[in-house]
């Protein structure tokens, strides 16, 4: 390591240099991009109005002959590019709030008008889901939303609103179920956090996903510390966009993709609309969502309050939760194609952790604790400011300033004996994290005419900003929530430190659509990055004698600045045979930085290495999707390829002398660096059947439909100069990843029943097989294999909603985590079987 003016300039991998021929391709993406094309194509003018002929924003019009999805401004226009000789085009409207209308119009009567009826607040809920799920199915295979670029990725939309589920608890097994090859973490029976992988990603707080709300960054620091502590509540979204690792290219480096929450947008068709939904559960769950929607003039709001407590299903495990959120948004009639929204998001959750157990320990009983001590704090404010312009049907602009003042904070016990009785007169260790960062991001969409085809050039730049601080030392013996330092009481405990890391990202990305005829597309994609990360700050580190007196402390200054410049490139084809049957492939290359908060925690569970560097790789996708009379599939082959993989590994401790020198301390912890190489493959499929579709016109509306999502992916590490490793399989990854489930209608009443299986899975790249007998970590060792059975209910009449349901209905005894940190140390039990039961009003 060289120091230089206090400053460390090699310490995570090697500058970036780009090359001659990344510089070329990028030159040559920027001019195509930036080409100022102007369409010579006809077009015809949509207005699309309610029943008052009053002009719905932001309706959708699919034109089924050319596939374009074009969606209509505040005024309610929009234009559709009319193919040379074409007399009629045939559309599919539909807007939030209004029913589906299908429609044949003619291309040379001037300016259509479409006339859509608000959805009546009695139908049957059979009725209204089969709307949603035809407004799921169009925008699932949609290449362009927005000021974004989707064509030729894997991208999957989970809508809520199709959905008969537990949303009081964020269920994630339940929604996720269509989504293929996630890997969830179940760590209380509340949904308070998510914890999603997948492909051989840590689930740990969704940290490989960049997690986004409503477009924009929601975790503590997207560079230097990716996870998120806060999850919207399910009963406020419309919809989950997931899209895979080539969204590496808009959305970050990340070899996950991206997890985009989407709420419920305002009520254009009404003043004032209240939902008030009430759930009550077992271990003492409550739950209460009540949101406020409607359209005042060019006003438009929704905002709601989500409170949630409980005692949780072990002991030393209750928690309470506050959830607020508040979205405006601004359209001046004078101003018909530009619109100014805000946000503001409030969390703030206390939680008390059971803490691991060892395998020992979860085999005799579950659901017991040893920990009285440890808890969990999470304070977080988002805000946004957007501007969507329209300055053409062509040409689209947005901008979203957004940022974050958070915090989170856990004291407790934690010991790399999980069995180890928690003394009361001892310190506890803590954590606090402080979160303050700020960005930018614009947009710009143009569509234009390329050698008589359209084409769509996206070119975008962010900006963010980040000051976030790190302090680890001392809590107080206290058993209750104290999140104050108490270094006067302890001053030789060892694990102190006091860091900010102000870290700065600046990126510029382009992506191009280019039509090569009616069917087939190619979307080259760019994007360079300038990321700098530091840190500032300093720790000690004490002697002991071997009685365990203190008899040297030291504080040592570390400071260190680490710039990056990358340069990730990409490319997705599309083959649309047919509305209904589309292949596509991707190639998008990857990236993730090591985190200076995760090197700067003393974790008495692992060591870090201190030479640990950035990963660097690329993902590749390739697959079909479409439907054939009632049934619906998707399948797609990936293949992930890691350089420098992070991971962790079993090796004996080390202890650094007085004389500097390593030794062994006799004991086996867990390790984390770079294992090595690493290459993942599998296939993935989604199969629905419709076996009674619901039919227009019935006295009493049936559906059963069946599905089935099945990931099988196979992992080993390449290369590794750990001996032992290689050929090992890859971490967090099950060979089969199955959920299957039946959803049924019979009038009001709908129903879901789902089974999800997940075979066995190692937890570390040395591939250690689980001990039943272990009575000491419960960090060690594979994940055995589990299955988990849910049911749910929902009945709708007019105004009023019940739902009810029992998760893991066979009532299996499982665990999806191994914890090196918390909530653990150790294995991480998931629920027992539990009960709802909600009641909602809608006026």
């Amino acid at each position: 390591m060289d120091f230089r003016n206090g400053r460390q300039r090699s310490w995570a991998g090697t500058r970036e240099p780009g090359g001659w021929v990344k510089k070329a391709i990028l030159l040559t993406c920027c001019l195509l991009t930036l080409l100022p094309f102007a369409g010579a194509q006809s077009t015809v003018t949509v207005s699309v109005v309610d029943t008052a002929a009053r002009a719905i924003a932001e309706a959708e019009v699919f034109a089924e002959e050319t596939g374009q999805l074009r969606s209509a401004g505040n005024d309610g226009l929009l234009e559709l590019d009319v193919p040379p000789g074409a007399e009629r085009l045939t559309l599919t409207v539909f807007a939030p709030n209004y029913t589906t209308r299908q429609a044949v119009i003619a291309t040379g009567n001037g300016q259509q008008r479409l006339v859509l009826s608000p959805l009546v607040q009695d139908l049957s809920s059979v009725t209204v889901v089969a709307e949603a799920r035809r407004r799921e199915a169009l925008t699932r295979l949609r290449a362009v939303e927005g000021t974004a670029i989707y064509a030729g990725r894997k991208t999957e939309v989970v809508s809520l609103e199709a959905l008969t589920v537990n949303l009081a608890t964020n269920q994630a097994r339940q929604i996720y179920g269509e989504v293929s090859g996630l890997n969830i973490y179940e760590n209380d029976d509340a949904g308070l956090q998510l914890n999603i992988g997948g492909r051989g990603l840590d689930p740990n707080r969704s940290a490989s996903f960049n997690t986004r709300q409503n477009g924009y960054d929601i975790s503590a620091d997207v560079l230097g510390y990716p996870e998120s502590y806060y999850t919207p509540p399910a009963e406020a979204l419309a919809r989950i966009e997931v899209v895979r690792g080539a969204a590496s290219l808009q959305y970050g480096t990340q070899f996950g993709g991206l997890v985009n929450f989407v709420f419920h947008q305002p009520n254009r068709s009404k003043r004032i609309e209240l939902l008030a939904r009430q759930t009550v559960g077992s271990n003492g769950l409550f739950t209460s969502f009540n949101s406020l929607s409607g359209q005042v003039g060019p006003l438009g709001y929704y905002g709601f309050y989500n409170f949630k407590r409980g005692d949780g299903f072990r002991p030393n495990s209750g928690f309470r939760s506050h959830n607020a959120f508040v979205h405006l948004d601004l359209a001046p009639a004078s101003a018909p194609n530009t619109k100014v929204s805000f946000e503001y998001t409030y969390l703030d959750y206390l939680a008390q952790q059971a803490g691991g157990l060892t395998d020992a320990q979860f085999y005799r009983d579950p659901f017991t604790s040893n920990r009285e001590r440890n808890w969990f704090a999470v304070d977080w404010q988002l805000y946004s400011l957007r501007l969507d312009h329209k300055f053409d049907e062509r040409t689209r602009l947005s901008v979203n300033v957004f940022g974050l003042d958070a915090s989170r904070k856990a004291v407790g016990f934690r010991s790399n004996r999980v069995s180890q009785v928690d003394d009361p007169s001892t310190p506890r260790d803590l954590l606090l994290g402080d979160f303050r960062n700020y960005g930018a991001e614009a947009r710009l969409l143009k569509r234009y005419s390329l050698g008589g085809r359209d084409a769509i050039a996206l070119l975008g730049l962010k900006y963010y900003r980040a000051n976030n601080g790190a302090i680890q030392g001392p809590g107080t013996a206290a058993a209750d929530p104290d999140f104050s330092l108490a270094t006067a009481d302890f001053p030789s405990y060892p694990n102190q430190s006091d860091f900010t890391f102000p870290n700065r990202n600046v990126a510029v990305f382009a992506e191009h659509i280019f039509y090569l005829n009616e069917r087939l597309s190619i979307t080259p994609g760019i994007r360079y990055e300038y990321i700098r990360t530091a840190s500032e700050g300093t720790y000690n580190r004490f002697d002991f004698d071997l009685a365990g007196n203190p008899i040297r402390e030291q504080e040592f200054t570390d400071n260190r600045i680490f710039d990056r410049n990358l340069l990730l490139l990409g490319i997705g084809v599309s083959f649309r045979r047919n509305p209904a049957l589309e292949v596509f492939a991707n190639l998008s290359e990857n990236y993730r930085s090591v985190t200076y908060n995760d090197i700067r925690t003393v974790n008495p569970s692992f060591q870090v290495d201190p030479n640990i560097r950035d990963e660097r790789g690329y993902t590749a996708d390739a697959g079909i999707r479409g439907r054939v009379d009632r049934w619906s599939y998707s399948a797609n082959t990936f293949l992930i390829r890691y350089g420098n993989r992070l991971g962790e590994v079993l090796t004996p401790e080390l202890r650094t002398t007085t004389d500097g020198e390593e030794v062994e301390t006799g004991r086996i912890i867990r390790r984390r660096g770079n294992i090595g190489s690493a290459l993942l493959y599998g296939l993935e499929t989604l199969v629905e059947w419709q076996i009674l579709p619901e039919q227009r016109g019935e006295r009493v509306p049936r559906t059963l439909a069946a599905f089935a999502n099945t990931s099988l992916t196979h992992s080993r590490y390449t290369s590794s100069e750990i001996a032992g490793v290689t050929d090992n399989e890859v971490e967090f990854i099950p060979r089969l990843n199955l959920k299957t489930g039946l959803r049924f209608g019979y009038g009001n009443l709908l129903g879901s029943v789902q089974y999800t299986l997940l075979t066995r899975q190692f937890t570390d790249a040395s591939n250690a097989l689980q001990d039943r007998s272990d009575n000491q970590s419960g960090i060690v060792g594979s994940i055995p294999a589990y299955g988990v059975a849910d049911l749910s209910l929902s009945y709708h009449y007019k105004w009023l909603l019940l739902e009810t349901g029992i998760n893991n209905l066979t009532n299996e005894r499982y665990f999806t985590r191994r914890a090196t940190g918390y909530p653990g140390p150790g294995i991480i039990p998931s629920a027992p079987r539990s009960f709802y039961l909600t009641a909602g009003v809608k006026f």
